[in-house]
């Protein structure tokens, strides 16, 4: 919808409120005004001037050579190319000196060889779209009438000092599709009054209903039809004024009929329809159905073949006007039409709809009946059409409006208490405040109790339910003035759970690490699903439908499919790879097929070739266990969870015997971490790889350790390295569980730094290396008490684990 911010002045006060601060309001209010359009387009100097002489060019056949006077007292000489340039004309001209759209500045100029100071303009050259130029002077400069005053500014004449507002209208919102409704959204807003135009009809001594009856088959699609008659009209160019509302609203102008009914389209909502009634061919409307095949040609010349769920305006027996969408050819008002028969309606708008579809028509008209007009004001907007054809026109209004059907329906009520919209609203917003803001926008009502019983206006067939009431009141008290509150409940939208937000970090922490997330198929074929699960107890779930062998199966694990990338990025010659993928697995011991499988998030991961490399140095990483052991370990240290898990040595199907782990979580298996067993590697066709797969569901639901901060150490602290020779099968992470808890509060950190089994070793036996740093941080610490602890440490060593220290 584009709103002229002069019209609308005509009939709300604005006051000093700009058209930018216009739209502001309106937008804040719930309207979203897309543009603000200045029609000026950053011209100057354009005056009215008077063609006092005009004569051929000596030297060119379709120049003239004007003498025109512009209000400055000596007349000017301009060149003009203009077919309808001629004496006694009133036109725009922009003086030396003038700017026009896109900064084209005006100067003296020489055209073959005579003198030419200033411009005589078009429409199109003061940025009229050619679409909305008249069509007699599409092809020319535009001439104003004779009661124009020369030398003042064409721009003020031309409206084109204007700002139109263009209004992005919801489908809900049809009652802003006019320009009352617009004033009324605005007085709403500003708190003022509408001033809506008067209308004085002088009726002639005859009737109407002499001239025309209507009846009415259709009267679902159909149910008001209103129809006047005006006699002795005089067709031609509407006044100025009307032409520059409709320039502004988008509307090319045509004549003064035909223009009114779109005039008062545009202000009332309300479409019209303007019949010559001497061409109509009866003295009868009959609004009906059409007939299938029945045809018609509509005023753009087409002929359209119509079908039974078409509505029609016939005279009787021959289509006159698709309703609601476009008239007929037929009987279009013409320059020699003397008696219009003027048609206001109200249609269905689904009706309409289908028609406007079917026939690949969309019109003002039909785009206002499918979204809903105030049926109420349908004979407000024909007696206000009436009027501007006798005032305009020169028309005689026949006495009374011949009707069909109830010219206006029942007004809806709606109830509701301040109780309720404010909690809805979380506010505590009064009654009298809400009473206020119904009486801004013009619903009438009652109160009892803090109950308000709305009586709904016409125009606003969108408000039906509590809710709808409730908006209105939040948008004119402010959207800004509604505090905010967060949302309570067990489930928020737009908040991550607990679970959800330690995934997130999960995958952060190895994206950061440069592991790439993969997705791959949930679905999997019945031996890859046998390489790896966590337990190695489950029945794999076999589609009773499968789209293929390869998908036929629910997956226990994620690794399978994440070697099946390893194998088709080392068949492309990329064997440097780390990936991992958080997804769900499908579990079930039952061996019944007609048990749900429960489904379970894993995250697993794999990698394979150089983890890291630099170049220069000549220096490369490949992975092995303990880069992805590390990458593990890192994970369970930013989860908080670190002290809580283990690893043992494990001998697990298709992973390498002496290269694989169970992780233990509180000592219960969570998953694995090892290298693909050589054989499968081999099968696969794949590089050394390492895998692991953990249950995420287990790991993300314990709840991870308080941070704790401590003091940076003040003191010195005392390192000591020992070597410890163990039958080969203890594991080091055994030994230094012993050694840390024989260390007690003192021993802050036991590290392994070296492994050896040789020839200078007992068959069965391993040397473990560990640096043991001791210290307090709230003193130094004594040769006694280190020499003290340490011994302890190895004494206990000793006792548990059979552990002798290397000479």
């Amino acid at each position: 919808m584009l709103v002229s911010y002069r019209w609308l002045q005509s009939y709300v006060d604005i006051g000093n409120v700009s058209a930018e601060e216009l739209a502001e309001k309106i937008t804040r209010s719930g309207i979203e005004v897309e543009t603000v359009e200045n029609l000026n387009k950053g011209i100057s100097g354009v005056v009215i001037g008077h063609v006092l002489e005009c004569e051929q060019h000596p030297n060119a056949d379709k120049l003239n050579v004007c003498k025109v006077d512009i209000g400055e007292g000596e007349p000017v000489q301009i060149i003009c190319g203009a077919p309808n340039v001629a004496k006694g004309q009133k036109v725009a001209v922009a003086k030396v000196g003038a700017v026009l759209p896109g900064n084209f500045k005006i100067k003296k100029a020489k055209l073959r060889g005579e003198a030419s100071h200033g411009m005589i303009c078009s429409l199109q050259e003061l940025g009229v779209e050619q679409k909305l130029v008249p069509k007699e002077y599409a092809e020319g400069i535009f001439v104003f009438a004779d009661d124009v005053t020369v030398g003042s500014d064409a721009l003020d004449e031309l409206n084109l000092n204007d700002q139109v507002l263009e209004l992005g209208l919801t489908p809900n919102r049809a009652d802003c599709l006019s320009m009352i409704g617009v004033a009324q959204e605005v007085a709403a807003i500003l708190d003022t009054t509408v001033k809506k135009p008067e209308v004085m009809i002088t009726p002639a001594n005859e009737k109407a209903s002499d001239y025309i009856s209507v009846s009415i088959e259709a009267k679902e699609d159909n149910p008001y039809y209103g129809a006047m008659v005006i006699k002795n009209i005089k067709v031609g160019p509407s006044p100025r004024w009307l032409v520059n509302c409709l320039v502004a609203a988008g509307i090319r102008p045509i004549n003064n009929i035909v223009d009114i009914t779109n005039y008062v389209l545009i202000e009332y909502g309300q479409p019209l329809h303007a019949f010559d009634y001497d061409r109509f061919g009866s003295k009868e409307v009959l609004v009906r159905r059409a007939k299938k095949d029945e045809e018609i040609v509509t005023l753009d010349d087409e002929k359209r073949t119509l079908s039974e769920n078409h509505l029609v305006i016939t005279n009787g027996t021959v289509p006159m006007a698709a309703a609601g969408v476009m008239g007929g050819a037929e009987s279009e008002v013409q320059n020699d039409t003397t008696t219009v028969l003027l048609e206001a309606a109200y249609f269905n708008g689904q009706t309409i709809r289908r028609a406007s579809k079917d026939l690949g028509l969309r019109s003002e008209s039909s785009a206002r009946f499918e979204k809903g007009i105030a049926r109420n004001r349908v004979y407000e907007a024909a007696q206000r059409a009436a009027s501007l054809m006798a005032e305009l026109a020169g028309g005689e209004v026949l006495e009374g409006i011949v009707e069909a059907g109830e010219r206006e329906a029942a007004l809806q009520t709606v109830s509701i208490t301040a109780q309720r919209i404010n909690g809805v609203l979380g506010t505590e917003i009064s009654a009298e405040t809400i009473g206020d803001i119904f009486r801004r926008l013009g619903f009438d009502y009652t109160v009892d109790n803090e109950t308000f019983t709305v009586t709904i206006p016409s125009r606003r067939p969108d408000i039906t339910i509590e809710e709808d009431l409730i908006e209105e009141v939040a948008r004119l008290f402010g959207y800004d003035h509604i505090p905010t509150t967060l949302p309570i409940g067990e489930s928020i939208p737009g908040l991550l759970s607990d679970y959800q937000k330690k995934r997130r970090t999960i995958r952060r922490y190895l994206e950061g690490a440069g592991v790439y997330q993969a997705l791959t198929y949930s679905l999997t074929t019945p031996e890859k699903n046998q390489y790896f699960d966590v337990k190695g107890s489950y029945k794999a779930i076999a589609l009773s439908m499968p789209m293929s062998e390869e998908r036929s199966t629910l997956r226990t694990s994620l690794v399978p499919h994440l070697l099946d990338v390893i194998s088709y990025n080392h068949n492309r010659q990329l064997d440097d790879l780390a990936i991992f993928e958080t997804a769900s697995v499908f579990l079930t011991q039952e061996d019944t097929l007609t048990t749900l499988p429960k489904e379970v998030e894993h995250l697993a991961g794999a990698f394979t070739g150089v983890w890291q490399s630099q170049p220069w140095q000549q220096e490369k990483k490949v992975v092995d266990f303990f880069v992805v052991k590390g990458l593990l370990e890192g994970l369970f240290e930013l989860l908080g969870i670190s002290d809580k898990i283990t690893y043992v040595q494990s001998k697990k199907d298709n992973l390498h015997p002496g290269r694989s782990a169970v992780v233990m979580l509180n000592e219960k298996e969570v998953g694995f971490i090892g290298q693909v067993h050589p054989i499968l590697q081999k099968e696969l066709d794949i590089n050394e790889t390492y895998v692991f797969e953990l249950a995420l569901e287990k790991l993300l639901g314990i709840e991870e350790n308080e941070v704790r901060y401590e003091k940076l150490p003040r003191f010195p602290s005392v390192s000591r390295d020992i070597a410890l020779v163990l039958n080969a099968e203890v594991s080091a992470g055994d030994v230094k569980e012993v050694l840390t808890k024989a260390g007690g509060e003192l021993l802050k950190e036991v590290k392994l730094f070296d492994v050896y089994e040789g020839e200078h070793l007992e068959s069965g036996k391993k040397s473990l290396a560990f640096s043991l740093r001791y210290f307090d941080p709230e003193r130094t610490l004594t040769e006694e008490e280190v020499v003290k602890t340490h011994n302890h440490v190895l004494q206990q060593a000793e006792e548990k684990l059979g552990a002798v220290l290397r000479g």
